[in-house]
């Protein structure tokens, strides 16, 4: 009962407490620049999970069973970017012959993923943090279910905003940026919500 309630933890605080994109800023490259098109917006989202998820499959086993044995712990970064940039272009292969049109509407920001600080900060702060695999995989999916979360939200808050007659002044890049800080505003409501719900 304490492991499920300590991954029930770990998720939900990676979903809505420290969501990556809204309270920790990483990541804001595809949330700005793909967040335009819900169907687009929710396909990042669900790469950037998959990826997440992958990452972490592969760089924990990496830092605990190689890095560390041998004593080159300090080229977890290079690994992990490496390791990484692999498993992008192989879901770009995917994509590319499973769903053209996904990978079409994806477009440069597929290959971005690579250097989605998002992605790599998952991999390290799940290692720094001192989890074990399951708890390392729990925080992925909540870190990319929070990235997709803030994708769709922002997304719809994008297609409103299109729909408005904004003053001149505060059009384009001014107006999103100003629709994130409020998003990021409402997140910050999460705080303490964790630890409420399982005082």
């Amino acid at each position: 009962m304490e492991l499920f309630k300590s991954l029930i933890v770990i998720l939900l605080s990676s979903v809505l407490v420290n969501n990556y994109v809204l309270s920790r800023f990483l990541g804001i490259c595809p949330f700005l620049g793909v967040s335009k098109k819900l169907d687009q917006a929710t396909g990042m989202g669900i790469a950037v999970t998959a990826v997440m998820l992958l990452a972490t499959a592969v760089t924990w086993p990496i830092q605990k069973l190689l890095l560390e044995k041998i004593g080159l712990g300090y080229m977890q970064t290079i690994v992990f970017i490496l390791v990484i940039a692999a498993l992008v272009q192989m879901l770009e292969l995917l994509l590319k012959k499973t769903s053209p049109s996904l990978h079409k509407g994806l477009g440069v920001y597929l290959p971005l993923i690579t250097t989605n600080c998002a992605v790599l900060g998952v991999a390290i702060n799940n290692i720094n943090d001192g989890y074990d695999f399951l708890q390392s995989m729990v925080s992925a999916l909540g870190v990319g279910l929070g990235f997709l979360l803030a994708m769709v939200l922002f997304s719809g808050l994008r297609a409103r905003i299109d729909e408005t007659n904004i003053p001149k002044p505060f059009r384009g890049l001014a107006i999103t940026l100003i629709a994130a800080s409020f998003i990021s505003l409402a997140f910050m409501g999460f705080a303490g919500i964790v630890d409420t719900l399982f005082a």
